[in-house]
């Protein structure tokens, strides 16, 4: 599978045994669920390199302990890439590398499966975890439809609108601003028509991300 189609949801396979990627690819097929399989940490690396921003759900199956970059090294870089941002990571580890893999969760991996692993178990995870990313990818769109809204304000409402998100009355603004309460008040109404909102708490809801 080529990297464009590897972008339309799928799950993505880094190990260096052409045995392991052949039968998880076979196993995610028995659930109708599309894979990339790669040999070695620095191959999806490179192919990463060229992928946009995501806009469907994936996940990256990634071996702990390969030649070359190991998979930790490979997860270290993942922010770099901008077509990973929203990628959960299940590690496949052995026996010997499970405080490796449990260290990787608490650093924020998806999960670790210990070989040889349980494949309904497995591919449980992988689903979950293509539900987190659809999750994050939802989240990341309402975020940018936010700051598309924010970025429609003038610069006076933004000021405006900043202070009331402070918690200042109209008064208040009006005095920082240097304006009349009733300039504040249309600025105000216009920002929360822009915006979408209908009280300073869904403004403070609205902005708490940015």
């Amino acid at each position: 599978m080529n990297a464009t189609a590897a972008l339309q949801g799928c799950v993505h396979i880094v190990d260096d045994d052409a045995g392991v990627r052949d039968a998880l690819g076979w196993l995610l097929r028995t659930r109708r669920l599309l894979s990339s399989a790669y040999p070695s940490a620095e191959a999806f690396w490179d192919c990463a390199h060229a992928w946009p921003e995501p806009t469907e759900a994936s996940c990256l199956l990634l071996d702990l302990r390969m030649p070359g970059w190991s998979g930790l090294e490979l997860y270290e870089r993942l922010p770099a890439l901008v077509g990973c941002a929203a990628m959960p990571v299940i590690f496949l580890s052995g026996h010997a590398d499970v405080a490796t893999a449990v260290e990787a969760v608490k650093r924020g991996a998806f999960d670790f499966c210990e070989k040889p692993f349980s494949d309904n178990a497995l591919v449980d995870r992988v689903e979950q975890a293509l539900q987190h990313s659809a999750q994050l990818l939802a989240q990341r769109r309402e975020l940018k439809k936010r700051q598309r809204r924010i970025d429609a304000l003038t610069e006076r409402e933004q000021a405006v609108m900043r202070l009331i998100a402070d918690g200042l009355p109209n008064k208040l603004v009006a005095e920082q601003l240097q304006i009349s309460v009733r300039t504040v008040e249309v600025h105000r109404a216009h920002v929360f028509d822009k915006l979408g909102v209908r009280s300073a708490v869904d403004l403070v809801h609205l902005l708490r991300d940015f």
